[in-house]
């Protein structure tokens, strides 16, 4: 993978936040590939907190230091972007459950340390989707595509609304009616994520600590290509730990809500990812291997020591193998077309 030694930055980076490396280890050279690679991850701020009482060089440890705080103030802007959204849904008595990010600083979990939270993903009950995309509208969030096709492609196809962004504060919202696509072969069930969500003291409503591991999963190995896949199987790693450490009955609960939203093989996979590269603990009875995953470490590790993405051949697999789930083949054919038309400035 890397040019500068016997182990990649890559390697060593995904060894500090597992904690199979002491970074008191690191020559300078070796700082420079994981601070790269951890900023093509958007993991950055991550690292900085895994390695918050760690005796650094004196520029990590300055890097680092303004990493944490630039992270916080993020979740905060993230947090009350949430509320802004509750402030313009609430007078008409939407609710939503908050997704990904904000909803892993909102419920104080582990893997919130760090995070970078980009969009506002939010979930609201399919039929209140029309009501909700009006009442934002209203209140100063505007489509950023206006794409015909692109419209209509997300409106009968995917789970979501085209992305919103507010025109005063620049903050994209995504705006879900299930998690993931309705053209998937996979159909979670979305009346149930949304009924039997937590409410936190704060007032936000957050998926029930099964349905977070499921939809955590389902978004990195079901709906997409595995871009920002590591900070994704971080995620999953931390909540699953945190999960078990406050009820020995998790993976339990966790296998039938699997089952409900039929996610099962990739709940599996993910905990299997996550116990290869990240070092995570299963219990016995689901603590086995599958040749399969090889391919995905593979995907996941495809970075050389300037943070540049290797293995073109097998990015763009995976980048086909996430629209083959998303589609059945004479709509993905249909799709695939149009855009390249698109590209190419004939349609």
């Amino acid at each position: 993978m890397g040019g500068r030694g016997p182990v990649s930055a890559v390697r060593t980076f995904v060894d500090l936040l597992a904690g199979r490396r002491d970074a008191a280890t690191l020559a300078p050279r070796d700082w420079e590939g994981v601070i790269w690679v951890a900023r093509s991850e958007a993991m950055l701020a991550t690292l900085a907190h895994r390695l918050a009482d760690t005796d650094l060089p004196p520029t990590v440890a300055a890097l680092f230091a303004d990493q944490r705080a630039a992270a916080t103030v993020a979740q905060r802007q993230a947090l009350w972007e949430a509320e802004m959204a509750r402030r313009a849904l609430a007078p008409l008595g939407i609710e939503f459950v908050l997704l990904k990010g904000a909803a892993y600083a909102a419920a104080d979990l582990a893997c919130a340390a760090g995070r970078q939270i980009g969009d506002l993903d939010i979930l609201v009950s399919e039929p209140d989707i029309r009501r909700a995309e009006n009442a934002l509208l209203k209140a100063g969030w505007e489509w950023v595509k206006s794409d015909p096709y692109d419209d209509f492609y997300y409106r009968e196809h995917m789970h979501e609304l085209p992305p919103l962004i507010h025109k005063m504060r620049d903050r994209m919202i995504d705006v879900h009616h299930t998690i993931l696509p309705r053209t998937h072969r996979i159909t979670p069930d979305a009346l149930a994520l949304m009924s039997d969500a937590v409410k936190r003291p704060d007032g936000f409503g957050v998926l029930n600590p099964a349905d977070m591991a499921c939809h955590c999963a389902a978004h990195m190995l079901a709906d997409g290509d595995l871009q920002g896949g590591l900070r994704n199987l971080w995620d999953f790693h931390l909540m699953t730990r945190d999960f078990v450490a406050n009820d020995p009955g998790f993976w339990e609960q966790l296998d039938a809500r699997a089952r409900l939203h039929g996610v099962q093989q990739v709940v599996q996979r993910a905990a299997r990812l996550a116990r290869d590269l990240y070092g995570a603990v299963l219990p016995p009875d689901r603590d086995g291997h599958d040749a399969a995953d090889g391919w995905f470490q593979r995907r996941l590790l495809a970075r050389d020591d300037w943070g540049r993405v290797t293995k073109p051949l097998l990015e763009q697999a995976f980048y086909v193998r996430s629209h083959w789930l998303r589609m059945p083949p004479a709509m993905l054919t249909r799709h695939l077309f149009t855009k390249w038309r698109k590209a190419r400035g004939k349609a």
